[in-house]
């Protein structure tokens, strides 16, 4: 009898399978995992070349890995079905870096007005302070932004609250959540430029095909 998860196209389903992988790496030793795979600050003593695409398979709890596999699988199948295998793949992957990009671009700016402040601080044990990023939300929210422009008028409903809309309109109100939250600081603890930046870099990545007409 065939599993269930054979119904999901290749990318996304092995990308389930590493994120999987990696957390129950994660919970066996969770000291090691997170030390060598999170992505810290670039100019922390502690970076390593290979986390800014290690950070995007790592999670940190079950909630963590549960809603984002669960939004990978959901949204993920049908966005690779539409693009196809290859181009999924690199959409992915261009996605988690974006977010990654846009993280490490704002933690920069915060650093130096910081330095500005207290010039007498040491910016290494700043850079060392920062915490490391993990996660798939980044390339996750490229994958949302994709299913939206390619099918806009999509009907979705939240589990809760129980309200339906078009697929555009509900990822332009979490990309208003996320901006309102990260600029504000309401939220901590949750990575919202990398969220943003992924949702960036997947508009543009979608924008670019269409516009040079490679989407399919």
């Amino acid at each position: 009898m065939a599993s269930p998860l054979q119904n999901i196209p290749v990318v996304t389903r092995n990308l389930l399978y590493v994120n999987v992988i990696m957390f129950v790496a994660t919970l066996i030793n969770p000291a090691f995992m997170k030390d060598t795979f999170a992505m810290a600050f670039p100019l922390a003593t502690d970076f390593r070349w290979w986390q800014p695409l290690t950070h995007m398979f790592m999670h940190d709890g079950f909630l963590h890995i549960f809603f984002n596999m669960y939004t990978l699988v959901m949204f993920g199948m049908v966005v690779e079905r539409a693009l196809g295998t290859k181009k999924f793949i690199w959409f992915y992957l261009i996605t988690g870096f974006g977010a990654a990009l846009l993280h490490t671009g704002v933690e920069f700016l915060q650093v130096q007005a910081l330095l500005k402040q207290y010039p007498g601080v040491d910016p290494q044990a700043i850079y060392n302070s920062i915490p490391g990023v993990l996660g798939a939300s980044g390339a996750v929210y490229g994958v949302l932004v994709a299913f939206a422009m390619l099918y806009p008028q999509a009907r979705l409903t939240l589990l809760f609250p129980p309200i339906t809309l078009d697929a555009k309109w509900w990822v332009i109100i979490f990309i208003g959540i996320e901006l309102v939250t990260g600029i504000t600081g309401t939220q901590m603890g949750v990575a919202h430029f990398a969220h943003l930046g992924g949702a960036l870099f997947g508009w543009l990545l979608i924008r670019y095909w269409r516009k040079t007409r490679q989407l399919y």
